[in-house]
């Protein structure tokens, strides 16, 4: 190895060294799972947490309803509409049954003037 590149190898060397001491000095120094501060810290994180948790529910709830307010409103029309595709059958039926019952009312109207007629010739 290069005399003058040797130096600049032990200095990486010596500072990689403080680097890993003054990680583990910042770990040590770290606050203990009992500190009161971080205790709080957690509970208010907690706390936030369950906030949102509470209003995406109610989210999804608010969703869910106004879901089912749609479905029952199409339900309510396309039950309106059944009703009155209902009432439409029942004249069409009514028509034919009286348009099948006009030629015999007619054909009895023209034989009791017939028989009316025959009744007074006699």
């Amino acid at each position: 190895m290069n005399p003058e590149h040797s130096g600049a190898y032990v200095d990486r060397l010596a500072n990689a060294a403080k680097a890993k001491v003054a990680m583990l000095e910042r770990f040590r120094s770290r606050r203990g799972a009992d500190d009161p501060a971080l205790l709080q810290q957690q509970a208010e994180r907690k706390a936030v947490s369950d906030a949102r948790d509470i209003r995406e529910a109610e989210r999804r709830v608010a969703r869910d309803a106004e879901a089912a307010r749609v479905i029952a409103e199409k339900a309510a029309k396309k039950q309106e509409k059944v009703a009155l595709a209902a009432a439409q059958a029942a004249e069409a039926a009514a028509a034919v049954r009286r348009a099948a019952a006009l030629p015999a009312e007619q054909k009895a109207a023209r034989d009791a003037r017939y028989a009316a007629r025959k009744a007074r010739q006699r």
